[in-house]
């Protein structure tokens, strides 16, 4: 419980990071939208949900829950602004867990250091935070950012059809949460960026 505290700071901080490269990409890819808003910032006052951001968090550090986990609010994106909506879209979708990923990385290779146990095992929570966020959203359900990326890929006629799945998204993944399922799609890819980053994933 007192590494997962600990760890709070830096969870914000990357799923902030998370929506800021959203945004950025988006910027980079001819839409302002998130400039516009105030979102292409690492502020974390203009990206704090007040439920996924504070309130789902600490009801799972309560719950004594292994990993602490929630969103931002979303970073407006205009697809129609960017040059190449189609394959902007999966650029964009990707740009989040990327960074994720990237960060783990980089935070990983303190580890190669000569690192007391607590700090080691601080240090890979933070990983696991990042690990978790970015593989989390990579699962096809609308509104994570796979849909973004499955959305970019498919037929216009389909990505309409499955788009619409998003009013039903966040039921969907809380029944994926709640059953387990969770567990079983997203472990296995946890545990194997885990192993490839030297990570221990028992925090």
């Amino acid at each position: 419980m007192n590494h997962l505290l600990l760890t709070i700071p830096f969870f914000f901080a990357a799923i902030i990071i998370h929506e800021f490269s959203h945004g950025w990409m988006a910027y980079k890819l001819g839409d302002p939208t998130a400039k516009y808003s105030g979102r292409l910032t690492l502020n974390p006052l203009a990206h704090i949900d007040p439920f996924g951001t504070i309130l789902l968090p600490l009801l799972l550090l309560f719950l004594n829950s292994p990993v602490i986990f929630g969103w931002a609010k979303p970073v407006p994106i205009n697809f129609w602004n960017l040059r190449h909506p189609k394959r902007d879209m999966v650029l964009v979708g990707i740009a989040g867990p990327l960074a994720n990923f990237i960060l783990a990385f980089l935070l990983s290779l303190f580890l190669k250091l000569n690192l007391s146990s607590a700090i080691s095992i601080w240090l890979s929570s933070i990983i696991l935070v990042n690990l978790v966020l970015g593989v989390f959203n990579l699962i096809p359900i609308p509104p994570l950012d796979g849909s973004r990326i499955i959305s970019g890929i498919m037929p216009a006629r389909l990505a309409i059809v499955y788009n619409q799945l998003e009013r039903y998204g966040v039921i969907i993944i809380f029944l994926l949460l709640f059953t387990g399922v969770f567990d079983r799609l997203v472990w296995p890819f946890i545990n194997i960026l885990g192993k490839l980053l030297g990570i221990n994933l028992n925090v």
